[in-house]
């Protein structure tokens, strides 16, 4: 049975970081990293099998009508299950009235299925180095 929750209390950060790595989808935070980005989110969502973190997901957002969706990611055991449907769509819930947008690679099929539309604009630039900042 899957859990989900918003509440950061009790995160075991550490097994998160671990997870992700296991799972190829550790894009370099330390620990420490990953928890201040989710505590600076807008809304985000864990999904949890027995006390196992399954699956992540988080917004930013101006709170008005602005909203950026990131850290959309099921560990691979537990994919098409549902899993990250629904964490998009309790996030999703926290939004009203909001424009709504993220970036993917390879989940188009995915994001459309939830009602997402393709656009082909985006700009970027990183500050100095990727992940070099105060923590």
């Amino acid at each position: 049975m899957v859990t989900y929750k918003s509440d950061l209390s009790n995160v075991d950060w550490d097994e998160m970081k671990t997870t992700l790595n296991k799972d190829a989808f550790d894009n370099g935070r330390t620990p420490q990293q990953l928890q201040v980005s989710f505590q600076n989110s807008y809304a985000t969502c864990i999904a949890y099998i027995d006390n196992r973190i399954v699956g992540t997901a988080r917004v930013l957002s101006d709170g008005i009508c602005n909203a950026y969706i990131v850290d959309v990611w099921t560990f691979t055991p537990y994919r098409r299950q549902g899993i990250a449907s629904k964490m998009i769509t309790l996030l999703m819930e926290k939004l009203p009235g909001q424009h709504v947008s993220l970036f993917t690679d390879d989940a188009l099929e995915f994001y459309k299925k939830q009602g997402f539309t393709e656009r082909e604009t985006c700009m970027e630039k990183v500050v100095g180095r990727w992940l070099v900042n105060h923590l």
